[in-house]
């Protein structure tokens, strides 16, 4: 009678381990900014961008480099708007919407 209690206690135990380390592995965004590059960075430099996460505290657009580098700038400076502009107009049609 006492082995299927603590075979049925440890299946219990492992499913509450297993869903409490699940439900952690989520909690936060992957990127978020907390230091803007002020600077316009030239148009030939930036291949591509993202936008960030609503869930981060501070708005922000993750610019790529021809170098592979990421770079955080404000989404509301008009270098910026100028440049996500110029970055859409290049892309290929039917690709998928970076916003």
């Amino acid at each position: 009678m006492a082995a299927p209690r603590l075979a049925l206690s440890v299946v219990v135990l492992l499913l509450a381990v297993i869903t409490l380390s699940e439900g952690m592995r989520g909690v936060g965004p992957s990127k978020c900014c907390f230091l803007f590059k002020e600077t316009p960075m030239a148009k030939d430099k930036v291949v591509d961008y993202v936008k960030t996460s609503q869930r981060c505290s501070n708005p922000a657009i993750l610019l790529k480099t021809i170098r592979g580098h990421r770079v955080c700038v404000r989404p509301s400076a008009p270098w910026v708007k100028e440049l996500i502009t110029y970055l859409d107009a290049k892309a290929v049609p039917g690709a998928s919407s970076h916003l």
